[in-house]
This record gives C-alpha cells, structure tokens and sequence, in this order.
C-alpha cells in the first residue's frame, strides 16, 4: 500500500532542487544524460542527492544497479538513511526492502578495495591482501630506503613522510615525478633518478607482502578499467553512477568515473567549486570546472543556490568575496533568513587582543542563551590557535580543537591492529616489526631476522612456531607464539577478545596511563562486532576510521558544552550559529606559503569563503595588526605587521561592519598621555578608617 503519491514527497523541495531531482528520471527509471549539480554553501545539497536516489529508486530503478560514491562511509551511512525515510512516504513497508538493496555506496576507496578483491583473479592480484594506512605506509618505504642506503646519503635524503607524500601525489594526479617535484618539493628535485628507485622498491616490497596501501586502491581500480573490457563489464552493472562532493575528486578518480561512464549516461556530480580547498591531497578544482565538456552533448548544469544556513547580509559579503575568483561556476547564494547585523570587520592590536576579543564576545552570546558549542573559531592553520588556548584555558572556558589524531593513529589501536593484521597476512613485515617489538628482548635484528625466515616459507605462521625463542624474550616469545597460532584458527569477532588479553601485559608495560588506553581497546571489540569478518573490520576501519578518544582531545569530560576550535579544512560541512576567523590578513589568509601561484591564490580565496559560509547568524572576521609568523619562510619565527586581506578590497568593505578593539574608554591620564597612577597605598590605609 502505498503511503504518498510522488508528487506530493516532492513538494518540499525548491525548483531548482526538483529539477536535479527529477533530472532524466522517466517510468522504470530511465537512464538519463549526464548531470552537474552546482550545490552552493548551505544549499541542501545532501537532502537533494537522497531525494534523487529515492525518486530513482520509488520510479522503478534497481537499487542493486545504483552506485553512489561519498567521501566518507559515515556519510554514505546517513545517505541511505535518508533515502530510505524519502522513499519510505511513497512506498510504505517495502522501502526497506528496497533501500536494504543499495548496496552499492560508500567512498572510492571502500568500493575500489570491494571491486579489487571481487575481480583479484582476473587482475593477477591476491583477493587475501591488507591495506596499510599512512603511517604503516611510510614505515614500509622508510624500510625501503633504508635497505637502498638512501638513508644514509651525505646530504641529506627526504624524511620518509616525504617520501610517501611525493609518491601519493604522483599517483594521484597522474603526474611524472619530474612535474611533483618541480612544482611542489622544488628543494628534492635534485633525487629524482633515487626516489624512482625508491618508489619502484616500495612496490615490489607491497607485492611480495601482498599489502596495498591507500592510493592503490585508486590506483589498482583506474588500472583495472583501462582494460576495455573489464571497464564495459564494471561500468555496465550499473545503471546510474552519483558521486558527492565532486570538487574534491583528484585526477585519478576522474579517471576511474569517465572509464565506467565514457558517455555519461546514468551519471550525476554534485558539488561546489567554490569549495574546493584540499589540492594538498592532490584534488583539482579542473575535474568539476571540465565536468561539463567532457561529454556531447555536454553535460547538463542545475545550480542550487537558494541557502538555507545564513542571513542575507553574511551572504552578501562571502558573495562579493567569491565573485572575484578569476574561474567559477556563476552562482550568487540568496536567502529569506533577512538581518541588520552585517558581518563584522574586527580590527585588534595583535593576537593577544584577538584572543581576548573573542572570549568577550563568545562569553557575550553566552549569557544571551546561545551555548558555547553553537559557536566556532576557525583558523586557516592549527598553529594560529595557540594564543587562544591559552586565554581559553586560562579563563577556565571548555574546547574542543578537530584536526587531530585519528583513532587508527593511537599507539595502543595500532598494536592491535597491527596483530590481526600480521595473523590475516603474516608476510606484511610492517605489522609484523610493531609486533615483534612489543616483546621485551626483541629488537630489530632479532625481528628482521625472524621476519626472513617466515618470508622462506609457504606457510609463515607454521614457521613462527618452529623458530627458537630469541636469547633474551624468554616466556614472552613463548606466549607470543601461542596467541598468533591461537589466533590464526579462532572465529570472528571473538579472536579480537583473544588479542587483547595477550596485549594487555604489553599495554601495562609501555604505557602509564594504559587504563585510559585499555577504554579505547574495549571500544575496539565494541566495533569490531558489527563486521562480518576480520578481513572487513580491517578493511573498513583502515578506510575510514572513527575518532580518537585518548589520544586526541575530545570534548572535556567534566563539561556538556564547549567552544569548537577548528582549521577551515576540518570545518568544511558544518555551520554555527558564531564563527570568528582568526587572522584574515595577508601572510595568513592567504598564507605566506599559499601565495605562490594564481592557482594557490585562488585555493586560499576559496578558503576564506567556506570559512564564512559555515555562520548562520553572526559572522566576525579579525584582523591583528600584528602577528606572530612561526617558520613560514626563510627569515624563520618572526612578528609581521599585517593589512586586511587582499580577498577583501575597499570595494568590499561597505559589506561588512568595521570595529576597533578594545572600545577606547575615558580616563584619567597623567603625563604623555598614560592613566594617571593609583594610590594603591593610601586606599589600604583607607579601609581601617
């Protein structure tokens, strides 16, 4: 029985909206032509990609044939809730059966590393690999270059952390080493013929440890589809291809999307080029500006640009701020939500009095009702953020600081992990180090030497347990030893339970505050429980693992409310009723280190934007007139006098409300014009009297 009629769970949505919605939608769910959906700031963008699959789906697609990438699985979770709850109104009952049928969605990584393992036998790749994390990565390449001798070069070699990001950043624009290094890591141009001996060792060593690492993923897929017949095969068991936040896509993952649909039926884009802002992961503004061109006919274009986050006056600013990028997608944000209050242009003496500026006014919102976590200090790098911890702390006011640690990054997670992960592929010699050197009396030669011998074997667990002890290990290797063979028999998820009873000695041993950490252990097995199989655990928790606890600040344990302090990066996706931008003034916004191409510039002026489009109703952009310049160049830590952002010229300025801070109040003053002194004294001796 159906519960609503289709026009009607439509109804809620603008016209612009409809039309993306509806957008090739026929009876049966016809496969249309493809689509752009330029999702301004604020714009429901999220709300209109659920209601296009939902109408897909309530018009008689099939959900098994629907492939929907977001950018997080979290994201991609709540998708499907809401297009379950959509299509609930039109369909009754049967939505969850339906929804329950979209299989298909979640992050390019997750659905790259599903298709890897699925077709691994036609790819000459073994479907039983593990997937290495940033640092499990960079420990890898660093075991690399050391065995080459890079580590120990007269001058010097880049750090491995380096090394990895020259290698990522390669792999992921498709670009030659020569391009990487000269535009981005100019001062390593002179190792290029070494790190491509590095880069081609690291591969073979991934090979023979039958470990991927993440851009593989990626890299493995885009190969995959290069084979036009496994491209047909992949792309044709979907009917209708959705990607979200599109903006942030790299070369690579364009890559991958135009083999699956070189004609773009069934594809849709959504995104917003205002907001592209993570070329440091190598994304490019170009995959959505040349989203259109692509194709022939050319892709359609539908612009949400009806906001439903920020007053009028705040968009007015950011509007004029955008306007005067030299390439976008024309699209001014427009609302009902009118205001008098024009965003706030704050002029302060220098951090300290930025600090001070913003205590004042969060304390202010405050006692007018509005809690502390609906309000935000955004920064365009961690550092700047320091001076107001400080007055934070010092005023006894709660924070909380994203852009952290991740859960996967804390040491104790790490130790766990890297044990499931040595017992699901015990030729993974980076899990296998971490491991071995938990065990007191084992050190790295004892471990290499161990991890070799396994390495002769078919079967490397079974000769774990021949070798002999190492000399000093002791019970230790003995209990080792036990857990691994245990371990590698036992049945999910209680074999995780089993991992952390033999951790949890170690954990004592390393750590002084391991009850803390052992908290984060039980939430480990807590998690764990929802996956059907360790090989997925391990997959999906490398993929997109959640918060730290212990590791990483999180709201304060004593306190139910608390202010956000955030990077811009971190921010992208979130709104506040207050936000208050740190240091929007040149050699910050844009930074030193930001300004050196037009292409840079254009980045850091779409950073300021995003900044200011997360306020809903109060908006306050500072400006110290000095400031304190950590490293930023080769003049080193350094005080910098400092002018508005160039982002903002004088034409823009009648946009915003100009203030000076602190107020001058009247006083006494004795001479060249300081307060008069006090008798402090005589005030004493006054009391008595």
């Amino acid at each position: 029985m159906l519960a609503d009629s289709k026009d009607t769970y439509l109804e809620a949505l603008n016209p612009a909206q409809r039309r993306a919605v509806e957008h090739g939608v026929g009876p049966h769910g016809t496969i249309g032509a493809p689509l752009l959906v330029i999702a301004g700031a604020g714009s429901g963008k999220t709300n209109t990609l659920a209601h296009r699959v939902a109408h897909l789906i309530v018009s008689g697609a099939d959900p098994r044939r629907i492939l929907l990438m977001t950018f997080s699985r979290r994201a991609a979770a709540e998708m499907t809730k809401r297009v379950e709850r959509i299509a609930r109104r039109v369909l009754g009952d049967n939505a969850g059966v339906m929804t329950d049928a979209l299989t298909w969605s979640g992050t390019f990584h997750g659905i790259g590393a599903r298709l890897l393992r699925e077709y691994s036998e036609r790819i000459g790749l073994d479907p039983a690999f593990t997937i290495h994390d940033r640092e499990d990565s960079a420990d890898l390449i660093n075991l690399v270059r050391h065995d080459l001798g890079f580590s120990k070069t007269e001058s010097r070699f880049p750090t491995k952390g380096t090394c990895l990001s020259i290698y990522s950043r390669c792999v992921n624009s498709e670009t030659p080493i020569e391009g990487v290094l000269g535009t981005f890591y100019p001062w390593c141009s002179g190792w290029a013929s070494e790190l491509k001996r590095l880069f081609a060792a690291y591969v073979d060593a991934k090979q023979q440890q039958n470990v991927l690492d993440y851009d593989d993923l990626l890299l493995y897929w885009a190969q995959m589809v290069t084979d036009a017949a496994l491209a047909d095969e992949i792309g044709g068991r979907f009917d209708h291809v959705m990607v979200d936040e599109y903006q942030d896509t790299n070369r690579l993952q364009s890559s991958i999307l135009l083999a699956l649909k070189p004609g773009g039926s069934g594809l849709t884009v959504v995104g917003d080029d205002a907001q592209s802002i993570y070329s440091f992961r190598a994304a490019t503004v170009r995959n959505i500006l040349d989203f259109p061109d692509q194709f022939t006919p050319r892709a359609e274009i539908i612009t949400l640009d009806r906001n439903y986050r920020s007053t009028e006056p705040i968009l007015s600013a950011a509007n004029g701020v955008i306007a005067l990028a030299k390439e976008r997608f024309t699209k001014n944000l427009w609302t009902e939500r009118t205001s008098s209050r024009k965003p706030q242009l704050a002029a302060v003496r220098d951090e300290a009095d930025q600090a001070r500026y913003i205590v004042e006014q969060v304390l202010a919102n405050r006692e007018e009702g509005a809690l502390l976590k609906h309000q935000a200090v955004l920064f365009r790098t961690s550092s700047h953020s320091g001076p107001l911890e400080i007055e934070l702390t010092r005023r006894n006011i709660p924070f909380v600081k994203f852009g952290g640690l991740k859960f996967l990054d804390a040491a104790h997670v790490k130790d766990m992990l890297a044990l499931l992960r040595f017992v699901e592929n015990p030729r993974d010699r980076v899990a296998g180090f971490r491991i071995l050197h938990l065990l007191p009396g084992v050190g790295p030669s004892s471990a290499q030497r161990v991890l070799d011998r396994m390495a002769e074997t078919a079967d490397p667990i079974a000769a774990l347990c021949t070798l002999p002890s190492p000399p000093r290990a002791g019970e230790d290797w003995k209990g080792f030893v036990r857990a691994i063979e245990n371990l590698r028999y036992s049945e999910w998820p209680a074999d995780i339970e089993r991992a952390r009873l033999w951790y949890e000695p170690h954990l004592d041993r390393i750590h002084e505050d391991a009850e803390v950490r052992r908290a984060d252990l039980v939430q480990l097995e807590q998690i764990a429980s929802g996956y059907p199989s360790r090989e997925r655990f391990l997959t999906e928790l490398t993929l997109d693992p959640p918060d730290a606890t212990s590791d990483q600040a999180g709201p304060p344990l004593l306190d139910e409310d608390y202010l956000i302090l955030s990077t811009i990066h971190s921010a992208k996706g979130q709104e506040w009723k207050s936000v208050f931008v740190l240091n929007v003034v040149d050699g910050c916004m844009p930074s030193d280190l930001g300004a050196g191409t037009s292409a840079e510039l254009e980045e850091e002026r779409r950073l300021l934007y995003v900044a200011m489009t997360r306020a809903k109703d109060d908006l306050h952009l500072i400006l110290p007139q000095r400031f304190f310049v950590h490293g930023q160049s080769a003049k080193g830590d350094r005080h910098m006098y400092a002018s508005r952002t160039r982002f903002i010229p004088e034409r823009l300025v009648p946009l915003f409300e100009r203030t000076v801070w602190p107020i001058a109040r009247p006083a006494t003053t004795g001479p060249a014009g300081r307060a008069a002194p006090v008798d402090i004294r005589a005030k004493m001796r006054g009391m008595w009297r």
